[in-house]
Parts: C-alpha cells; sequence; structure tokens
C-alpha cells in the first residue's frame, strides 16, 4: 500500500607505522571450518593515508551478491576503491558486489581494495562480516531437523506456522489462520529521517492489537535502514533499526500474534509507468526488488532471525513489473527470475533470489510471495511458483476496494486455483471509503474457504489519506477498523 505524503583477525595490539606491506591473515582455532574467511592488508602506507586490501573466501553455499562490512577505529576514511563499491558510515566500511562480480560459489574467492586516509594510529579491523555472517569463526555443525519433529518453538507464545499442503499447521498439526493488522512505519520514517516507527511500539500499544483478537503483526521494513546504508541518519540505521525491529518482534511475540517482517521499500531508480519517486533510494515502492541490496537484506534477516521459526517472512510488499513490461509473460518471468527486465534500468533481484538468499543461511521460517499487479495479480503465481528446499512457501495477496480482482467472480476465477494447492494470504485488505463494506465480503469469502488476512493499517491516518484502522493507539478504531476489529473478536480463538 502507498502511504501518506510525508570475521575474528589476528589482532595487532598498539599503533604501527611502516612503508610497504602488511598482511594479517585469518586465524580460526581447530573445529568446523568458518563460513567466510577474509585476508586484510595494508600494502602501502605514508604520512597522510595507506592502501589495503581484502581477500574473501565463502565456505558456506554460493550466493549471487555478496557485501563485506567491517569496522576502521582509528578514524581512517575510505575514499575510493576497486573490485568492489566502497562506502564508509561513521567508522563502518562497507564494501559491496559490482555488477560483474556478484556471483561467489562455494570455495571460491575475491579480493578488492582501497585507498584512504589516516593519521597516527592505524588498527586494523578484528571483525569482518559476509552478508551479515561473521568471518573467520568457526561454524558449529549444524543438527540435521528430524522431518518428522516440529520445529523449536522459539522463545515465545507465538506458535510455529509450517506449510502443509494447502493449509498452514502448528506443530501439533492443527490448522491456522493468520488473522491481523499491518504496523505500518518501519518502512518510512527512517528513510524520511523522522524516526524508526510511527507513533508508539511499546507494550500498551501492542496488547491493544491482541485485544482486538488479532493473531498476527504485518511489520513493513525498509532494506535502506537495516542495512545501514550512509543516506540514512545513523541513529535510525544498522544496529539502531535492526535492533528496534527485533524489540518490536519480541513484544508481538509476547502477546501471543506471529510477527511478520516484510520488505516494502528497496532501492533502484525507477521513473517508467506507475512510477512512486523518481528516487534511487528506499523512499517509495519500486517495481520490482534490486539485485544490489535485497538480498543481502534478506540474508541478514534471515540470519538474524533463522533459530526463530516463529517469524515468517514476506519477501515483497506489491510487485508491479506489469507496469513496466510489454507482456504479461515478461512480468512474471521477472518476478521469478529478475535479471535485466524489460522497462526496468536496475538489475532485479527475483522471488527465487530471494528465497535462495533465505535458505542458503539455513532458516527454515515461513516464506510468503505475492503476485504481480500491488500483489493483487495471482493468475500464474502456481506457473512460477519459486523452488523452495524447504517446502515452506505460501502465496501471498493484496486487495482493496480499487483494484481490478475486487470480486467474487475473480476470486472464485484466480485465488481459488491457488489456495487449492498452498497456504493463501490476504496480507492487506483495506478500502479507502472509510467504511467496511468491501472488507466485510473479503473476510467472508476467506473465511468460507478457511484463508488468512491482515488489515491495512493499525496506525492513526485520516483515513481519506489511506486506510486508517485506529483512531487511537489504544485501539480506539476507526469506522473502517470497526469492520475489522468487531469480525476479529466474533471468531473463535
Amino acid at each position: 500500500m502507498r502511504h501518506p505524503p510525508r570475521s575474528v583477525l589476528l589482532a595487532v595490539a598498539g599503533a604501527f607505522a611502516l612503508v610497504g606491506s602488511m598482511t594479517v591473515t585469518a586465524v580460526t582455532a581447530s573445529g568446523a571450518a568458518p563460513a567466510c574467511t577474509v585476508e586484510y592488508s595494508v600494502t602501502s602506507q605514508w604520512d597522510t593515508g595507506f592502501q589495503g586490501a581484502v581477500r574473501i573466501t565463502n565456505n558456506a553455499a554460493s550466493v549471487s551478491s555478496w557485501k563485506l562490512t567491517f569496522d576502521l577505529t582509528n578514524g581512517q576514511k575510505v575514499n575510493q576503491g576497486w573490485n568492489a563499491k566502497w562506502s564508509q558510515s561513521g567508522t563502518t566500511v562497507t564494501a559491496a558486489n559490482e555488477s560483474y562480480n556478484g556471483s561467489l560459489g562455494t570455495g571460491a574467492s575475491i579480493s578488492a581494495g582501497f585507498l584512504a586516509t589516516s593519521s597516527g594510529s592505524n588498527a586494523v579491523p578484528t571483525s569482518f562480516r559476509l552478508n551479515g555472517t561473521t568471518c573467520n569463526v568457526d561454524a558449529e555443525p549444524s543438527p540435521t531437523p528430524d522431518p518428522t519433529d516440529p520445529p523449536d518453538p522459539g522463545d515465545g507464545t507465538a506458535p510455529v506456522l509450517r506449510v502443509s499442503g494447502n493449509k498452514l499447521v502448528d506443530p501439533e498439526g492443527d490448522t491456522r489462520r493468520m488473522l491481523g493488522v499491518n504496523r505500518s512505519g518501519g518502512e518510512f520514517m527512517c528513510v524520511q529521517g523522522r524516526g524508526i516507527f510511527d507513533g508508539p511500539v511499546d507494550d500498551a500499544s501492542v496488547k491493544a492489537i491482541a485485544d482486538w483478537n488479532a493473531n498476527t503483526v504485518r511489520i513493513p521494513l525498509n532494506e535502506e535502514c537495516w542495512l545501514g546504508l550512509t543516506n540514512i541518519q545513523p541513529e535510525y540505521a544498522g544496529a539502531n533499526y535492526i535492533n528496534a525491529v527485533k524489540d518490536l518482534v519480541a513484544k508481538v511475540k509476547a502477546n501471543g500474534m506471529t510477527p511478520m517482517l516484510e520488505l516494502h521499500w528497496t532501492y533502484g531508480q525507477y521513473t517508467g509507468n506507475s512510477s512512486g519517486c523518481a528516487d534511487v533510494h528506499a523512499s517509495c515502492q519500486k517495481p520490482m526488488p534490486d539485485m544490489q541490496y535485497t538480498p543481502s537484506f534478506w540474508t541478514s534477516v534471515a540470519n538474524t532471525f533463522k533459530d526463530d521459526p516463529t517469524v515468517v517472512f514476506d519477501l515483497f510488499n506489491e510487485p508491479y513489473p506489469d507496469r513496466a513490461t510489454s507482456t504479461t509473460t515478461q512480468a512474471w518471468q521477472c518476478w521469478r527470475d529478475g535479471g535485466t527486465c524489460p522497462g526496468i534500468g536496475y538489475e532485479v533481484a527475483g522471488m527465487q533470489d530471494l528465497v535462495d538468499s533465505i535458505r542458503t543461511t539455513g532458516a527454515r521460517n515461513l516464506i510468503l510471495a505475492g503476485g504481480i499487479a500491488y500483489s493483487n495479480d495471482l493468475s500464474q503465481w502456481l506457473t512460477y511458483k519459486p523452488t523452495d528446499p524447504a517446502g515452506n512457501l505460501a502465496a501471498a495477496w493484496h486487495v482493496y476496494n480499487f483494484n481490478a480482482c475486487s470480486n467474487e467472480s475473480c476470486w472464485n476465477s484466480t485465488l481459488a486455483p491457488v489456495a487449492a494447492q498452498v497456504p493463501l494470504v490476504a496480507g492487506e485488505i483495506g478500502e479507502n471509503t472509510c467504511a467496511h463494506g468491501f472488507i466485510d465480503q473479503v473476510m467472508k469469502w476467506f473465511d468460507d474457504h478457511g484463508l488468512s488476512y491482515l488489515g491495512w493499517t493499525w496506525n492513526t491516518w485520516n483515513c481519506n489519506t489511506g486506510p486508517a484502522l485506529i483512531s487511537s493507539y489504544d485501539g480506539t478504531p476507526t469506522a473502517f477498523g470497526t469492520g475489522l476489529r468487531d469480525h476479529l473478536r466474533s471468531l473463535n480463538g
């Protein structure tokens, strides 16, 4: 939905001064091989600067894009580099792959270098992270899960959900539906420099959601804020942003609800048909996720939550490659496979790329994938369904009263066949009339078919600028929200 305007290296103690070359090699204890290793070199140094290099080796599963981060703690500043896109925010240096060297297979290595200024001490980095994974640290062998055993329920009261045929089930095998709300803010506040969430996300405000008999909260995110890119104010980026999201996830779980993390706004310049903005940065809905940052985002999110299978991953809010391509077939191919898509000027990450980014980390969390036409078209979803080695993929769909597929005839012809084969979740339902007559019809159809749905949105906006469920974060509903609240309360458990 659119929004209202608005790895461990050998430590080198002390300072050093040299002209020539110094290499710090990766040192690990005996045991399982680390997921990645990084060798850091100072190849030459002078009074006001130095030349550095890194050699990255991927010991884990192949990746289609990579991003290395490390910290320079003595005031060093990277000015330029080669064989990677180099940037620096505060002390954190980032080297992301170029378009020509994103693929890094198991056992493969790549080298990149940079020039930096320095004065006085030039301590070497002590920790390196590749796609969010700490390098040069022994990997503990992962036990092979018994497929007959339910996954660990995590540390909260929310159930672990998994796909079983066309249903979502809990560890006891009981069918579950996700019924709840969206909690918007994390996708736009940070990139606008106004905070992390829009309105309070304290215990009382989260409990107010649960008091509606909601069991799921969808949390939209911004990839630039999560990754801590330099265009985001530091107080709203990187670790600060991630910790805020983790805290909200914990509150949602503590109230017995399922947290759903969803990628809403992404990088990549698109000025074509139905463009939401001309900005290259993640300041509006783009037609498709980008290959430069989105796989790294999902790798990081998956690594953060892979040990908590109660958390659900929604790959990308509302794809609309169909507005850029000349044929529907091209749109669906772009949706699944990414790459160079007609009408889109940046390299696209397809849904298959994103599933792979998550599964490569070992995460087995439930994944949702929305279709084209702002997730309102699922007509060829089954044909182009991404391959999920964990077998835990469901379809996502969005509907508002102004969408093309907004009547029972369309739902019977295009949604019912999908729902017959995989779980179907309406991640956003709403209407721009400030009433609830339309969502009443949607909820009835979904109830009759045993499907899931979430209202947009738990924010106190004027509903004339977008569907708002509440007028206060204590749970006071708008006229629109009254329809969802009363209906959820009428359902069992």
